[in-house]
């Protein structure tokens, strides 16, 4: 899977800001409708399924639709964004469709008005770390932990209990150990088959282009809402959507 490193440095002054508070934090156990029951999930917390009440998943990184073999899954990362979601929800409203969020805690932690408002809107949550460090792979564990039940916290607290059902590695980068503790938690590690580059802005045509060339790869479309303007990809799934429809597919969530 590509590495994403063009214009990620705004991650850094609101993870800085967040992290601090995070390791000061402790879990609160809430109830999920989507995923059960979850505990508390400090760096220094046990990741024990059994210990945590949740149910553990398969760490193997999936990419398959839970609509077979004709199944799409949309998944919008880096969000949520005050000015981008909203407008991403509004298209994803009006063609009918369900997407996965993966959401940097910080930013999750930030506008939970808006994390509220995507679950609300029978989407999914998944965990994309606290930071979006593209190099954890070459961290250690601790850390790997660290930023993988953070940002589990952060976006369970802003959701107001809904705990996230996926973990997406930033740019792909996962290793045995960050699966197995995403696994234990009872989010599976979730990759992607196209990606439409939308973080270079390349333009609508060439992302629509990437998708309708690319989407025989497999069913899972990478899109982002946040880390800079993303009027292109609002443009770029407004026209996406409806011809993926056209072609037959149907839209679902990655399985579990």
């Amino acid at each position: 899977m590509a590495r994403h490193s063009g214009g990620r440095g705004w991650y850094g002054k609101a993870a800085a800001a967040a992290l601090g508070v995070t390791l000061l934090t402790a879990g609160v156990s809430v109830w999920s409708a989507q995923a059960g029951v979850v505990g508390g999930s400090s760096p220094r917390a046990a990741a024990s399924a059994t210990a945590a009440g949740v149910a553990p998943v398969a760490k193997g990184i999936v990419h398959a639709s839970d609509q077979g073999d004709r199944g799409v899954n949309i998944t919008i990362d880096d969000g949520p964004d005050p000015v981008w979601t909203p407008q991403v929800l509004d298209v994803l409203e009006e063609y009918g469709v369900k997407a996965t969020f993966c959401m940097v805690g910080p930013q999750a932690q930030a506008h939970p008005d808006l994390v509220k408002k995507v679950v609300a809107a029978g989407h999914r949550l998944c965990d994309h770390s606290v930071t979006h460090d593209t190099a954890m792979d070459g961290k250690s564990h601790a850390y790997q932990k660290q930023q993988i039940l953070d940002a589990e916290r952060m976006i369970t607290e802003a959701s107001g209990g809904v705990r996230p059902m996926y973990y997406r590695a930033p740019g792909g980068a996962f290793t045995p150990y960050s699966r197995e503790v995403a696994a234990a938690r009872g989010m599976r590690p979730l990759g992607w088959n196209v990606d439409t580059k939308d973080f270079e802005q390349p333009g609508a045509d060439a992302m629509v282009a990437t998708v309708q060339r690319e989407i025989a790869n497999g069913p899972t479309i990478l899109f982002h809402d946040a880390g800079g303007d993303r009027s292109q990809t609002v443009e770029a799934l407004r026209r996406v959507l409806p011809w993926l429809k056209e072609q037959g597919y149907s839209f679902g969530f990655p399985v579990r």
